[in-house]
């Protein structure tokens, strides 16, 4: 239904804000196609973990020392009565060097994308757990991966692709 079905036979002027009010949804929408929101929220859920893992390395699976170092001393797991020491600090940072490159690249490519939100809602939690002051970014960071494992990666994507070229079910990828 739109505005000015609402209004139905009302007065002129409520008509007209009526009419404007849809011409105004109509642009709207137009700017915000879903395959372009789903490449965006892919895009910006993929940059700080992309940002964050290209720091960690020091060459092909060569983590820097300082990643390492981090792991060991910096950072802590905020759990109830700790908080805690990484356990086995130099597998994490391995592990989380490791997800925070090959996760955004299957992002950005929009290839197993689901899988790919996933991973990085669950890194998402982890961080939270390290940084529980960071909330307010981490919220929006779990917000674009549910969105992203809700609605898939949308028509510009390689899930899309291959998914029409086998004759998949739309909901398939």
């Amino acid at each position: 239904m739109t505005t000015t079905d609402q209004f139905g036979s009302s007065s002129g002027v409520a008509r007209q804000i009526g009419m404007l009010a849809d011409g105004l949804i109509g642009i709207v929408r137009a700017v915000a196609q879903p395959s372009l929101v789903q490449l965006v929220m892919r895009v910006a859920l993929s940059v700080p973990f992309w940002r964050s893992g290209i720091n960690k390395w020091d060459g092909f699976l060569h983590l820097k020392d300082t990643t390492v170092l981090l792991f060991s001393e910096e950072f802590m797991l905020h759990l109830p009565g700790g908080p805690y020491h990484y356990p086995v600090p130099a597998v994490f940072a391995f592990i989380s060097g490791c997800g925070e490159i090959l996760f955004p690249t299957l992002l950005i490519l929009g290839f197993a994308t689901r899988f790919a939100a996933t991973g990085l809602l669950f890194m998402t939690c982890i961080v939270e757990l390290t940084v529980p002051d960071g909330w307010p970014i981490h919220i929006t960071w779990a917000a674009m991966a549910l969105g992203i494992m809700a609605w898939g990666p949308g028509r510009l994507s390689l899930d899309h692709g291959i998914q029409h070229a086998l004759g998949l079910p739309k909901d398939a990828y």
